[in-house]
């Protein structure tokens, strides 16, 4: 099924009448409504490329994947295992949706307040949100501070 947009009165007319001829012609119909705005493609490209910076910010910081969430064998991050590991989580809790096409959109730069200000208060590494010249340039780099603990998360996922 193709995702229809209504928003205005005209879009909601058109799709009634197109609902009506469906329904008279297979007299049967299932549909699924959603409410509010879902990410923005710029938001999605920000979201990876914050993911890909706040990893090379690690990894730079000589905090390993080992180091920050879970004992065993030492691996640096990606922006999968940042996205898997600091965000989901912290979206999940926000957001209560694991998918991350799912939060709306006013929700985003909650979550990444929320994880900036963990990985800043813990680990002194500071990573700005993309903004549309960090996306057109991917120039950024994150500036981070010296860590005062490689103490951070513990457990098999982000609990802060």
């Amino acid at each position: 099924m193709k995702e229809v947009v209504i928003n205005s009165q005209q879009s909601l007319d058109a799709y009634i009448e197109h609902l009506k001829g469906q329904f008279d012609k297979h007299k049967y119909l299932r549909v699924t409504m959603k409410n509010g705005k879902q990410r923005s493609l710029t938001q999605n490209a920000s979201m990876h490329l914050y993911c890909t910076h706040l990893a090379d910010a690690l990894n730079d910081g000589g905090f390993d994947f080992r180091t920050v969430i879970k004992d065993g064998i030492a691996v640096n991050w990606t922006p999968d295992l940042v996205k898997d590991y600091m965000w989901r989580p912290i979206q999940k809790a926000i957001t209560g949706h694991d998918s991350t096409t799912k939060p709306e959109r006013h929700q985003y730069s909650k979550i990444y307040e929320e994880l900036n200000r963990h990985v800043s208060s813990k680990l002194g590494i500071f990573v700005p949100w993309p903004c549309k010249d960090t996306l057109e340039n991917d120039k950024v780099k994150a500036d981070y501070v010296a860590p005062q603990s490689n103490e951070f998360i513990s457990g098999s996922g982000y609990n802060g």
